[in-house]
């Protein structure tokens, strides 16, 4: 991979510094492993944030909800993923490190090391701040060579660090058990030949229907008996009636483009419907948890 040549130098903090050393053999395509959460992020981004802590790394999209565009949070504990970890923030009350990347760099350096003996990957300085991904492969012969990748970041300041923290899930009226993602997958590709606009059902009942309206035509697919999480009840409002559906209309290609980010099927899967305003989807890959918020439309 080759990284742009910058004449000037940009500031580089003398604090922030980790590695981290990932367990080698990962398929790329499973979120629950390093190279597959990159593959998941980067299919939902094009550009992220990278939060490091010194127990957990967040991948963070903070577009704003009410300029129309989504908002992601996915969050992966770093000892179910690293053998190795060190890291140094700026300071001891403020032990964490924000760069932004682009995500597609860190997941086509990721899928290289699939068959890899050895991985690691550092923040380093090589005339730019860049995430250093290091792989040792091994040839036929049984002998290795490293393969370096330099990824360019942006170090973010700390006056921006406010604007990256984990976003406040508002009080859903109604939240429901996802069906299988690649079945709403492929309902939702037909759909957008029809309509940009998607219309979210889902009621106590656990019905959840995904609708288009035109003048022409109008299309539901139901989905039945999917359940809803026992907290559902507790936060949904007392006068709503198990049949009451709580819709929300969304750009259908954005709520797409969360489906395709979705190689492998979550352990656990969560729509939240916020009538009118938003709806918040929350999976579990088993260690790896994402959030994805997509507003309505106006």
């Amino acid at each position: 991979m080759r990284c742009c040549q910058v004449t000037r130098r940009p500031a580089w903090p003398s604090g922030p510094r980790a590695g981290l050393q990932v367990p080698p053999g990962d398929p790329h395509s499973d979120p629950r492993s390093p190279a597959g959460v990159s593959c998941m992020v980067a299919k939902l981004a094009r550009t992220c944030s990278l939060r490091i802590r010194p127990h957990t790394l967040n991948f963070i999209l903070a577009d704003s909800a009410a300029g129309g565009g989504v908002s992601m949070w996915c969050e992966l504990p770093q000892e179910n993923f690293f053998s190795e970890f060190q890291m140094e923030g700026v300071s001891e009350e403020n032990n964490e490190i924000y760069v932004e990347l682009t995500a597609e760099n860190l997941s086509r350096a990721l899928k290289t090391a699939q068959n890899a003996r050895a991985l690691k990957v550092k923040l380093t300085n090589k005339h730019f701040p860049c995430l250093t991904v290091s792989i040792e492969l091994v040839s036929v012969s049984s002998s290795s060579r490293m393969v370096t990748h330099d990824i360019p970041v942006k170090v973010i300041p700390r006056k921006l660090w406010k604007n990256l923290q984990e976003p406040t899930v508002p009080d859903s009226d109604v939240s429901i058990y996802l069906p299988v993602l690649k079945t709403m997958k492929s309902v939702v590709e037909k759909m957008k030949n029809i309509s940009n606009q998607l219309i979210i059902e889902a009621n106590l009942n656990g019905d959840l229907n995904l609708k288009i309206e035109t003048e022409l035509v109008c299309v539901t697919t139901h989905f039945k008996d999917l359940g809803n999480p026992p907290s559902a009840s507790e936060n949904g409002s007392e006068d709503r009636s198990p049949e009451q559906m709580a819709e929300v209309q969304v750009d259908i290609r954005k709520f797409l483009q969360f489906l395709a980010g979705q190689q492998v099927n979550p352990t656990r899967g969560v729509c939240n419907v916020v009538s009118h305003k938003m709806v918040h989807f929350d999976l579990l890959h088993e260690d790896v948890s994402l959030q994805y918020f997509i507003p309505a439309m106006s």
